[in-house]
């Protein structure tokens, strides 16, 4: 459970971070890249050295690092657009909700543990991400024309959850978990590079404000990946694992919101804080 602890933790205050780059006018897609290169760092400083070339290319999980480190770069533009098209409160939405993506795998997959207790926990759960998330008291509006946005964001969040959840369980040996993370960020970097080349093309070039923005956010980041693998191969349910890591950093990035920003909250974002409590307690001590 410490695991999951400190992953949540660590995720809360990549919200924390990002809310700064606001405050210092940090280009959030520079630092985003830069971050990229930062966690691969601190994952061969987390492993103990730098592994060579054969023994990446020999590895198990690499073309599972390869993918996931893609869909991390592709997915994040994606929380973009749908930020600035629909608004920042479907994203939150959409990206928190895909939790029910890898619970279904876990139980599907991996015949996990299911039981009147953990279901309605999850449901609970979901109705929490929303209810915290809303920051209107009309709810969140949905432009039709462009709900495309707030779909790619939600498959693509979920498919990452069970992607992670998959290549720990069938091809992550223990001890391989800082590899594993450093190389997922290091294909993601890559892809950064051919962003960033681009945005010079554009005069719109890196500067040490975003790179200074991207290495605060880096570690924290690789950080927020590796404490969900070890809960995972602490043998921690998927299906458990993560409602309560997505509700729980919901719950804590509001918290921390009120306290360091103070962020004024509407009647519904009470309710989901005490729903969110509420759904974790129930998701922790189901059984089956």
């Amino acid at each position: 459970m410490i695991w999951l602890v400190l992953s949540i933790t660590v995720s809360s205050f990549l919200y924390v971070i990002f809310k700064y780059f606001e405050v210092f006018k940090i280009n959030t897609l520079h630092a985003i890249i830069i971050n990229y290169i930062v966690a691969c760092i601190t994952g061969f400083v987390a492993y103990g050295s730098v592994p060579n070339f054969e023994q990446i290319i020999n590895a198990d999980w690499l073309y599972y690092a390869l993918f996931l480190g893609a869909l991390f770069i592709f997915i994040f533009n994606i929380m973009a657009l749908t930020s600035q098209k629909n608004g920042l409160s479907v994203a939150a939405v959409a990206g928190k909700m895909s939790l029910v993506i890898p619970v279904i795998a876990g139980i599907w997959l991996y015949d996990e543990s299911i039981g009147w207790m953990k279901i309605i926990g999850i449901l609970l759960a979901l109705i929490s991400v929303y209810l915290t998330s809303v920051k209107t008291k009309d709810g969140i509006q949905l432009d039709k024309r462009l709900l495309i946005f707030p779909i790619i964001l939600f498959l693509g969040s979920g498919i990452i959850d069970t992607t992670l959840k998959y290549a720990e369980k069938m091809h992550v040996p223990d001890g391989e978990e800082p590899l594993f993370s450093a190389m997922c960020f290091a294909m993601a970097f890559i892809i950064g590079i051919i962003i960033l080349i681009y945005e010079a093309s554009q005069k719109r070039l890196l500067t040490m404000r975003s790179i200074i923005g991207g290495i605060a956010l880096g570690i924290p980041n690789y950080f927020s990946i590796y404490f969900i693998i070890k809960t995972l191969k602490n043998g921690m349910e998927s299906s458990v694992v993560y409602p309560i890591n997505h509700v729980g950093t919901v719950l804590f990035t509001s918290l921390l919101g009120i306290v360091i920003f103070k962020e004024k909250l509407i009647p519904k974002n009470y309710i989901g804080i005490v729903v969110a409590i509420v759904a974790i307690v129930m998701i922790a001590f189901a059984k089956a």
